[in-house]
């Protein structure tokens, strides 16, 4: 058995001797794995575990405290809570109710254990669960809570040891406190003492959860082979980091209430994890995306080798290769998408969550200017115990947890301070991040998508910002340069190589908009126009070859904001004067314009008929 006992426990036990009160915190409301007679492993609350412990050390009596219920006496497998209710009622005089607990106040917990300390007969073990609901402020404790403190403080001093069994081995009477962390209470008390040993409490390791997921695999195995469920075991156990004792019990409740067995125990923990039973990526219609590339180029022009590249990671995250079994694990996706402004970068991360999610608005999408500043990092995942905002969650949290499958945005990641992209090196590890509020939100199913204007500049010797790449250079010579200097900057400007190094490959250099791109662009652009107002306003516009031609060669000869440019200029020489045309002549539903012409800013028409 004492293989089987954590190391905090052993700790514990064997400062018994040598202490009159532990502090116990942290992984304090978890269940405990205890092996019963013949094998069986139960999972028990930390009193019920403790008590039973304690039993096999020696320890006779026991009784709890906790401010909700008063005094109660631990349900263990080898005691006659009767009898014990009795015995106490003769030390303490406590009465108890039908529902086997004796309503105390905290100023009554205190008076019970002085008695309790000093007790010469058979050793008793005083529970104080939930005890920092015994303090109102740890560092402001009130009159009746620093007398109650005061009086324990001065116990545990003056309580003696005394010999107990045949070895005579000496122990005290000793107090428990049951805390969430150590500092809930007061410092005056603990700190320092010689007579307390705080004991914090983990959370189970591989060992302890192959323990549970060994008992628990047993009510699900069906008719699986033992070679067979010796795998589904390890699945469990790996697939399961990071989660608690009494999740695993839930994972084997929830696959029993849903007919999943042991060979399916992947799925439960993925279910359990991210609180749905749907799987949106198997959804994914695969015709569409096999007719995919077609799709996209009508939206996002001229850029060959990022689309290809993108959608190969699409169809391996649709595909699920290199997903982690039961949840958990790295993104879906990630993709680094780096180039000059309006070239479509943004765009294509829409275009890919339309394809996937069938609608453009499951792209969750961050603005990272707005997170230039230290601290803006608790918008993302809430901010911390005792801070202003610390109910509310974190942006980024929130989101995923109500929409984990989806595509993530985050728009001009370098505009983000340094403290932000750390944030990302655990996501990008392992799918996982830990809010502000200390919850762990799952990012194994979502595909995320960086954007990037870095390499486009670079800082000279005398540290201006000059051009890296230009208009008129090849794009393999751009593609170079742009990731040079892209690893530059995460490697030497943020000291963060490792962010780096988990975006591996999926950096994707997007191209200037050349001229034949460009005019793809224009005629896309002005198609969706007329075709705008003929759906609005019922009008139909029409330009003839010479107003094209002169359009086109004003939106079309400064490239250096890409398509945004374009549809900058598209605005300015046609929308704006066309609405006029329209607005001040009250143009009718019905008419037809036949654009002749544009010269300073207005639009002339040949002909129009109303």
């Amino acid at each position: 058995m004492t293989e089987l006992r954590p190391r905090w426990l052993l700790d514990l036990i064997r400062f018994l001797p040598l202490r009159s009160q532990f502090v116990l915190s942290g992984n304090v409301r978890d269940q405990y794995p205890e092996e019963m007679q013949g094998g069986m492993v139960v999972p028990m609350p930390l009193v019920s575990y403790l008590g039973t412990e304690l039993q096999k050390e020696g320890m006779a009596h026991f009784l709890a405290f906790d401010p909700a219920q008063g005094f109660s006496v631990p349900r263990l497998p080898r005691l006659d809570a009767a009898a014990e209710r009795e015995f106490f009622t003769k030390l303490l005089g406590l009465t108890w109710a039908e529902n086997g607990c004796s309503a105390a106040s905290s100023e009554r917990f205190f008076e019970v254990l002085e008695v309790v300390a000093r007790h010469p007969g058979e050793p008793i073990v005083l529970f104080a669960d939930f005890a920092s609901r015994l303090v109102i402020r740890a560092d402001l404790p009130s009159e009746s809570e620093q007398r109650g403190f005061t009086r324990a403080l001065v116990l545990s001093h003056q309580s003696l040891p005394r010999p107990i069994g045949p070895e005579g081995k000496p122990f005290f009477n000793p107090v428990l406190w049951i805390v969430d962390k150590e500092g809930d209470l007061p410092d005056w008390f603990q700190l320092g003492n010689p007579k307390m040993r705080h004991i914090p409490v983990p959370a189970p390791d591989h060992r302890l959860r192959r323990l549970v997921t060994k008992n628990l695999a047993a009510t699900l195995k069906g008719d699986l082979a033992e070679d067979q469920v010796e795998g589904c075991v390890d699945t469990f156990v790996e697939s399961t980091e990071g989660l608690l004792v009494s999740d695993l019990v839930g994972i084997a409740q929830l696959c029993r209430s849903e007919g999943l067995k042991l060979a399916e125990i992947g799925e439960g923990v993925r279910r359990y994890k991210l609180g749905v039973t749907e799987d949106p990526w198997k959804k994914v219609n695969r015709e569409k995306l096999a007719q995919a590339e077609t799709l996209i180029r009508r939206r996002v022009k001229g850029q060959v080798q990022a689309v290809t590249h993108m959608l190969d990671l699409v169809k391996r995250a649709v595909s699920g290769i290199g997903a982690k079994e039961g949840g958990g694990g790295r993104p879906r996706g990630v993709a680094f998408l780096a180039g000059p402004t309006g070239v479509g970068k943004t765009e294509l991360a829409k275009t890919i969550t339309e394809l996937l999610f069938g609608d453009e608005s499951a792209c969750i999408r961050f603005d990272m200017s707005e997170f230039s500043a230290e601290h803006s990092d608790q918008r993302l995942i809430g901010a911390p115990p005792g801070y202003i905002g610390y109910d509310v969650g974190g942006e980024l949290t929130n989101a995923i947890r109500q929409r984990p499958f989806s595509v993530v945005l985050f728009d001009e990641i370098e505009k983000a301070h340094p403290r932000i992209l750390d944030k990302f090196l655990q996501v990008l590890d392992d799918g996982v991040l830990t809010s502000g509020r200390g919850e762990r939100v799952y990012f194994s199913e979502a595909f995320l998508v960086f954007t990037s204007n870095l390499g486009i500049y670079r800082l000279d010797a005398q540290g201006e910002r000059v051009p890296n790449v230009l208009p008129n250079e090849p794009y393999e010579a751009v593609r170079s340069k742009v990731k040079e200097e892209i690893e530059r900057h995460f490697k030497l400007t943020l000291g963060r190589p490792e962010i780096l190094n988990r975006l591996g490959e999926n950096i994707m250099v997007f191209d200037f908009i050349r001229e034949d791109v460009a005019v793809e662009i224009f005629d896309a652009m002005l198609g969706g126009l007329t075709s705008k107002v003929q759906q609005s306003q019922g009008v139909t516009v029409e330009l003839e070859a010479a107003a094209r031609q002169a359009l086109q060669q004003l939106c079309v000869t400064d490239l250096s904001h890409g398509g945004r440019g374009i549809r900058n200029q598209l605005e300015v020489h046609f929308v704006n004067p066309l609405a006029r045309l329209l607005f001040d002549q009250n143009v009718p539903a019905g008419a037809v314009l036949r654009v002749h012409d544009l010269r300073d800013g207005e639009v002339t028409v040949l002909e129009a008929s109303f």
